[in-house]
């Protein structure tokens, strides 16, 4: 089972504007990829071959990204390549944290509905029902 990561969808408002930006930058001329930026390669990001990068946004995770893989940066720094799409998934809380951190393939909630990325519940309305136990 491949391995995960989480990762805070910083300066995103929603999971619409979160899923415009992926778009976005699959669009910009990165050969169909979202890039992000980080200090250090994962040690364990062979064993995330076939994983995805799973966005947090309010405290609850809302939906992912399959990772496309890690490719260095002239400065050093690596990019953490992602195709340029959010896949919906069950909302699960989740604590704040800065960077991005692990998540083991029986700890990741699973897609909602189909899986390729169709309507999501809005944000309020999902963290609602996360607390309450309902979804």
């Amino acid at each position: 089972m491949p391995l995960h990561m989480t990762k805070i969808a910083f300066q995103s408002e929603s999971a619409a504007t979160l899923r415009d930006w992926l778009e976005g930058h699959g669009q910009a001329g990165e050969g169909g990829e979202a890039r992000l930026t980080t200090r250090y390669l994962p040690k364990r990001h062979e064993e995330m071959a076939g994983g995805s990068l799973y966005w947090v946004l309010a405290h609850q995770i809302v939906g992912r990204s399959p990772l496309l893989g890690f490719e260095a940066r002239p400065d050093g720094r690596q990019w953490i390549r992602l195709a340029p799409r959010l896949i919906p998934v069950v909302p699960r809380p989740k604590r704040a944290h800065q960077g991005w951190r692990y998540l083991a393939h029986e700890d990741a909630p699973p897609d909602m509905g189909d899986g390729e990325g169709g309507d999501m519940l809005p944000d309020q309305l999902a963290a609602d029902l996360g607390r309450l136990g309902l979804i």
